[in-house]
């Protein structure tokens, strides 16, 4: 047996999130469906981050054993024309055999995006959140600051994660105007459930004027959900990288 890695990137539009559900349409079931066909055995991933519904990426992680003779840099290829058109791997690969993706030191790439402005643009209806208020990028950026670095962000963690601990590190967060879009763009060595989207959400009012960029080391000192602001909607989220630093043969080639 071995064990192969893949980089998926999806459309998380039409799924109900990562992981596989009874009775409706997943990325994990699609995976292991098209896998078990490519393979002629049953097949089971176990991914690294498990997306939520409407969720995108374009660097998640998945693993799985096989004893295949598919050499596993052709993996990608065989797979993609089994998969639908909006779930496809961008890279696979041979890793060890205990390799497991959520239990590997890494750093992890989110990425939001917000649109302002007088009307939405249909075209980018499904991969950002739209409103109509205008934001102040620049107070937006200094409340991005207090962030940086470890701290518990339970202020920031939706209720019913199994989390063990809701400390985690940032090591870098920008917000960035580019033309009509807004972007934050946050990495760190984990994320606890919904999180990215409360700091997204958290930076929104934020823009708004409804909260001072100082008040956010306060919110996270707080270790209270109901004192950061709202979820932000997922369609807006993109899981865009993992990086491993113990193995660099294994990142996504650029």
């Amino acid at each position: 047996m071995k064990r192969i890695m893949l980089w998926v990137a999806y459309d998380g539009t039409n799924y109900h999130g990562w992981q596989i559900q009874p009775g409706v349409e997943t990325i994990e079931g699609e995976l292991n469906k098209a896998l078990t066909q490519l393979m002629k055995e049953e097949i089971q991933v176990t991914g690294a981050s498990r997306t939520d519904t409407g969720v995108h990426a374009l660097g998640n992680l998945a693993v799985f054993d096989t004893g295949t003779n598919i050499p596993p840099k052709k993996v990608s290829y065989a797979l993609n024309a089994l998969l639908p058109e909006d779930i496809r791997i961008q890279q696979s690969c041979l890793v060890e055999g205990d390799f497991h993706p959520r239990k590997t030191a890494t750093r992890k790439t989110y990425c939001y995006q917000i649109q302002t402005g007088e009307f939405p643009n249909p075209l980018l209806q499904r991969y950002v959140h739209f409103t109509y208020h205008s934001l102040a990028i620049e107070k937006m950026k200094e409340a991005s600051t207090y962030f940086l670095g470890e701290h518990d962000f339970k202020s920031f963690c939706a209720a019913g994660s199994t989390a063990e601990t809701t400390v985690r590190r940032i090591y870098d967060l920008q917000v960035e105007k580019k033309q009509e879009l807004i972007e934050i763009k946050v990495t760190g060595n984990g994320f606890l459930y919904n999180m990215v989207r409360i700091i997204a959400g958290t930076l929104m009012e934020v823009g708004r004027g409804k909260i001072e960029p100082k008040e956010i080391k306060e919110i996270i000192k707080a270790l209270d959900r109901t004192k950061a602001g709202p979820t932000a909607v997922a369609k807006g989220l993109t899981l865009l990288d993992y990086y491993f630093e113990e193995y660099p043969q294994w990142n996504k080639k650029r």
